[in-house]
């Protein structure tokens, strides 16, 4: 009964905001229209498409909210109107009752309050569809007070999860088979994604797993301050931080007033995202506003401040060969060689003409160099590079679409901050050491001083593993001996033959002179 009220009211609030008619443009059926006019008597049009789908994912609830922000990471997929307006959607719902808060708490760690923690602030700091936050204050193992950040997750949101999922699921089904339009934003597929990363998302210590991992790696950089984890108080629905104090980034006039260098800043952010990508293959994808604060503390000044590390992106070496190249040629007007790597890479057929790939790739890219480097959306070329691979039926991989949804925020935020931001300039050495790391002596000793542990322990087994092999074997070791001793005697024989067919040779040359002198004597 409950899912068949939650089925009801979902239905009302698509009809409701006209999403009928932008699922279902191919679908066009009279009872259709009608019945929408009934069940949504007086809805208006008149708003954009993409508001009108913002407008109704936060009309149903969290789950529906989180599903809108995913979904508008799929820039591969939905037309960008729309990715724009989902991109928009906010995160922010009233927070639960502290007293809530405080017994999830103290089932996690089975512990009271009191022995956790030295002072609790019932009052959230931020809400949101997953989680909220609570400040806190801890006594560390070397009996030092220190500010914390407690992030409690929302009570029975696996429950509610899988009732939406199951409609979300249902719902696709119906899109996929209904419409030729809904078949191509591949409903099925997106919901089996979101499933994924809802499921990801709820485990708090996979968060604060990526967290412990990108201080790790920005340890050194000196440009970006990341919290701490107290592991003895981390579960799947209980994570305790270091509780960082910084300004949020969009609050820009606040920034400005401390002496905040702008054009640094920018630069910097670029550095921090092409550090984690092509160093690391690690990187922060959820870098919104919301989620990057700034350091006006004296000894950190102007230092960005990472939070919430629930959505994470990685690289493998190919992925990050693929961008780098891809990045390089770019900037070299060398469609070819794109077009090259989209086949290479195994993301496009085979068979595909490299001439006809060119040429796609061209109309996309030729038109941004009318214009000044520092004016050129990397993230955009990215994602036109992704739409033209498509035409030539490629599925372009889910960490790649991440990261140029990544990109498009740091170019944004870069860009809000100094208008006049080079990316180009700024990444360029990045892709060029990398690229020179890739090949050359350093990259063999790095590999060979990888393996040497497998190699120290395999060289000493060998003797023995070529013995026990040979036992365990004779049979085999047999017919490759008289297969070995077969092939030695036709190489013989063709030595021998090619040998005398040389003597006599040699020998018929020597007698055809003699003879030649005797009859010209």
């Amino acid at each position: 009964m409950t899912r068949l009220l939650r089925g009801s009211f979902i239905v009302w609030v698509m009809f409701r905001y006209g999403l009928d008619q932008l699922l279902l443009t191919s679908f066009k059926k009279p009872w259709l229209n009608a019945l929408a006019r009934v069940l949504a008597i007086g809805r208006s049009l008149d708003a954009p498409r993409g508001q009108r789908i913002r407008l109704a994912l936060e009309r149903l609830g969290p789950i529906f909210v989180k599903f809108g922000q995913v979904l508008s990471t799929r820039r591969d997929l939905l037309p960008l109107d729309i990715a724009d307006e989902l991109a928009r959607l906010q995160d922010q719902v009233p927070p639960f009752d502290s007293d809530v808060a405080i017994a999830s708490i103290e089932r996690a760690f089975n512990k009271k309050l009191g022995d956790l923690f030295v002072s609790f602030d019932r009052v959230p700091v931020a809400s949101a569809s997953i989680a909220q936050v609570h400040f806190a204050v801890i006594q560390d193992r070397a009996g030092k007070t220190r500010e914390v950040a407690v992030k409690v997750l929302r009570p029975g949101m696996l429950a509610v999860m899988e009732k939406d999922l199951s409609l979300l699921r249902m719902m696709a089904g119906w899109v996929d088979g209904l419409s030729a339009d809904g078949k191509r934003l591949k409903p099925k597929e997106v919901v089996a994604e979101f499933d994924k990363y809802l499921h990801d998302e709820l485990d708090l210590v996979r968060e604060a797993s990526s967290a412990a991992q990108l201080r790790r790696n920005m340890t050194g950089l000196d440009l970006v301050l990341i919290p701490e984890m107290f592991w003895d108080l981390c579960t799947t629905e209980v994570i305790v931080m270091e509780r960082m104090n910084g300004v949020p980034i969009n609050q820009v006039e606040r920034l400005r007033a401390a002496g905040v260098d702008f054009a640094k800043l920018a630069r910097d952010g670029v550095t921090i995202f092409f550090t984690q990508v092509f160093r690391d293959g690690f990187f922060h994808a959820d870098m919104h506003p919301g989620n990057i604060q700034v350091s006006l503390e004296p000894g950190t000044f102007g230092r960005y401040i990472s939070l919430d590390f629930g959505i994470v992106g990685t690289l493998t070496e190919t992925d990050k060969e693929y961008l780098a190249q891809n990045f390089t040629a770019f900037f070299r007007r060398d469609y070819k060689r794109v077009a090259e790597l989209h086949i290479e890479s195994g993301w496009v057929p085979a068979a595909t003409r490299v001439d006809e790939l060119e040429s796609a790739i061209r109309s996309v890219c030729e038109p941004y160099f009318d214009r000044p480097l520092k004016e050129i959306s990397l993230g955009l070329v990215l994602m036109r590079l992704f739409q033209t691979s498509r035409r030539f039926s490629v599925e372009i991989q889910p960490q790649l679409v991440l990261l140029q949804k990544t990109l498009l925020n740091i170019e944004g935020l870069g860009r809000q901050l100094d208008p006049d931001l080079d990316l180009w300039d700024t990444a360029k050495p990045f892709l060029e050491k990398w690229m020179i790391n890739q090949v050359g002596p350093k990259k063999l000793l790095d590999q060979l001083r990888n393996e040497a542990p497998r190699y120290a322990k395999l060289l000493p087994e060998l003797p023995r593993l070529l013995v026990d092999f040979l036992q365990n074997n004779k049979a085999d070791a047999n017919r490759w001996a008289q297969e070995l001793l077969i092939e030695q005697k036709r190489t013989n024989r063709l030595l021998q033959a090619l040998i005398y067919g040389t003597v006599g040779f040699v020998l018929g040359a020597v007698v055809t002179q003699f003879l030649g002198h005797v009859w010209a004597f």
